[in-house]
């Protein structure tokens, strides 16, 4: 099976082939990616680029545009001066889907 390393908005993935996952907020309108590959294993045989491996293209397809994450609760607490405050966050994804490393 062919694995491949990526960067996507300042975070690096081992992706295979028909694989999904979840990355940062990509622009609105994006269907398809073309990525460089950074490091690719195939089999025992591991080639590393410089900085990415040449003519080594990963194409993935967007699935969903918009796909929130779990939420996340930030409590800020003070004992005995009777000072609380909660707030929560979202953070926002898009789910992709690799398509094929060639």
């Amino acid at each position: 099976m062919k694995k491949a390393v990526v960067k996507i908005g300042g975070k690096q993935f081992i992706v295979a082939e028909k694989e999904t996952l979840l990355v940062d907020l990509l622009q609105e309108g994006t269907k398809e990616l073309t990525l460089d590959a950074l490091l690719v294993i195939d089999g025992d045989k591991t080639t590393i680029g410089t900085p990415t491996v040449e003519g080594v293209v990963v194409t993935a397809n967007v699935v969903d545009d918009l796909v929130k994450g779990e939420k996340i609760r930030i409590i800020r607490y003070k004992a005995k001066k009777r000072v609380h405050k909660e707030n929560g966050h979202r953070q926002k994804y898009s789910k992709i889907e690799i398509v094929s490393i060639k």
